[in-house]
């Protein structure tokens, strides 16, 4: 039995101790859990009882974005030692699968991930996982920011799917935590200028402290208005990144992008999102999707680590893991001024 947060079911949060899988196997590490970072999906999860088909029907422990310090070994590990300062990439596949041999282990069936019914996730002191998805943390990456390597991933996805080019001009919409960081990734990866839209002023605001993101206020002006001004009228940026999730952006990511110029869809939207095929075909755009990451949480931790990508901004507050309840109902709470809520365990 470990102490843990636990969603009991829809709404209802407890710090107590639950029965969570401890059996160290050959080829696992036991980690120490430092810092976890609250997750929209642990929010939807909290506020809604369920995303899509993942139903929470059981009490379930939550939390998915992490690091730690590894404090025991399985028997074949020689990837890491005793005191490592790690994070762990929270999915865990088959590796016979066919997607797993074909490097899109993140698409596997019979991938088990953290905090995604009925597969706990680590807001619990100490978690036993593969070591083969468990990275150790440079000596300048703070825990705080080793928990922030899981959703700064996506974004390092999304740059790998676009297959960028050097000095491309890049739309991302919206400008939540998942935006911003697709936002800092597409920069990183060689983008020359980043346009950044939502309609929430206190996020573009963060976002215009990095140099290359131009913060769009949707409610002000137009992203295509913008575009226009930057590209040309008849043209576009070589990329739009949706990550809002929101339909009515899905008009600006094919007004905006240009011909034969790619759009990678990252947002998920909650339901079915109609868009213009024929605006689409009309330029032959690229079209790429993402559902989280694979092979990129090292190419994630070395960004981090070579001062080209600084997420310490983003992090709005810490929590100690006894106020782990009230960090989640601040993030239930949406404020407009928060980025990345995180908690911190004792020890």
């Amino acid at each position: 039995m470990a102490q843990a947060l636990v969603l009991e079911r829809k709404g209802e949060l407890s710090l107590r101790e639950i029965d969570v899988p401890d059996v160290l196997r050959p080829d696992d590490v036991r980690v120490a859990i430092h810092t976890v970072g609250i997750c929209g999906s642990d929010v939807h999860y909290y506020t809604h009882g369920r995303i899509g088909h993942f139903i929470v029907d059981a009490p379930m422990v939550l939390g998915h974005e992490a690091s730690g310090t590894v404090t025991e070994v399985g028997s074949r590990v020689t990837s890491l030692q005793v005191g490592d300062r790690v994070c762990m990439e929270p999915g865990i596949p088959d590796p016979t699968s066919r997607a797993s041999k074909m490097g899109i282990y993140n698409v596997d069936p019979a991938v088990t991930f953290w905090a995604t019914p009925p597969i706990h996730g680590c807001l619990t002191p100490s978690v036993v996982h593969p070591a083969a998805f468990t990275y150790r943390l440079p000596e300048n990456v703070s825990f705080a920011e080793g928990a922030m390597v899981e959703p700064f991933a996506i974004g390092v996805q999304a740059a790998v799917k676009a297959a960028l080019k050097p000095g491309d001009t890049c739309l991302v919409t919206g400008c939540g935590p998942i935006g911003l960081m697709t936002a800092l990734a597409a920069l990183a990866s060689g983008a020359g200028t980043v346009f950044i839209s939502d309609i929430a002023a206190p996020k573009l605001q963060i976002a215009g402290q990095y140099k290359g993101l131009v913060p769009l206020n949707a409610k002000e002006v137009r992203p295509r208005d913008a575009v226009s001004q930057q590209c040309g009228a008849d043209w576009g940026v070589d990329v739009v990144f949706e990550a809002s999730g929101f339909p009515g952006a899905y008009d600006d990511v094919f007004s905006c992008v240009r011909p034969g110029g790619t759009v990678v869809f990252v947002g998920m939207p909650v339901e079915k999102v109609p868009f213009d095929l024929v605006a689409a075909q009309a330029k032959e755009i690229r079209m790429e999707t993402v559902f989280r990451y694979a092979n990129v949480y090292e190419r994630a931790i070395a960004l981090i680590s070579s001062g080209k990508v600084d997420l310490k901004p983003l992090i709005s507050e810490t929590f100690p893991f006894a106020e782990g309840i009230a960090a989640f109902e601040r993030a239930a709470s949406a404020r407009p001024t928060d980025v990345k809520l995180q908690i911190k365990l004792p020890g």
